[in-house]
């Protein structure tokens, strides 16, 4: 038992160790990716994007009229627009669900609320090399990302609370929460620590 133990204890460290190197690479390549602002002559004040005119009048050189951009279009392309705007009916009802479930019930569980504008932002209609029917292109597909990405933190946060267990099985990818879970199959552990874990939301604050 003592060494199942050593073991587990061993295994949990090392996990915490590379989730913090993501951790600390995540936090290097949005850093990196900021300086892109720099290059491209722009700024972000109080969340508004802030190009210098000069690189406003050099954008609008290379967007594309709406007539060249529909008719250079595959057909493929065109006939399959429907299916994918048929999506935001589904999609606006997913997000005052999910909205509505944490503003009632994430109080009630003592669970720190997802902040929609972290993960819903719109900013590329401020660029001007891309037409209007691309600019509503770009805010959709914001939009439906930028949704699941907030569905997902909820969701994450959710089963925390309710389920803090790590999976047997290989999963493709790891939500934000799941470093706190128990290991599959450690009783003991999960019966021990249950109530610790579900409400360890302090790296949040």
């Amino acid at each position: 038992m003592t060494v199942f133990l050593a073991e587990d204890l061993m295994m949990t460290t090392q996990l915490e160790i590379l989730l913090d190197k993501i951790k600390i690479l995540e936090a290097e390549l949005i850093e990196e990716l900021q300086k892109q602002e720099e290059v491209f002559s722009c700024q972000i004040k109080k969340r508004q994007i802030i190009f210098e005119e000069s690189v406003i009048i050099q954008h609008k050189q290379y967007a594309k009229q709406l007539f060249y951009y529909i008719t250079d279009a595959p057909l493929k392309h065109i006939l399959s627009t429907p299916f994918i705007w048929s999506r935001i009916i589904p999609s606006l009802l997913m997000d005052v669900s999910i909205s509505l479930y944490q503003g009632v019930c994430f109080p009630v569980y003592g669970i720190p609320k997802v902040k929609r504008q972290d993960y819903i932002i719109f900013d590329r209609q401020h660029l001007q090399y891309l037409n209007l029917i691309e600019k509503i292109n770009c805010a959709y597909c914001s939009y439906i990302n930028g949704l699941f990405a907030y569905a997902q933190e909820i969701a994450a946060r959710t089963e925390q609370f309710w389920c803090p267990i790590k999976h047997a099985k290989r999963i493709k990818g790891l939500h934000s929460r799941y470093q706190k879970f128990t290991r599959y199959g450690d009783a003991k552990t999960y019966r021990a620590h249950f109530n610790t874990i579900r409400h360890d939301f302090k790296d949040l604050e």
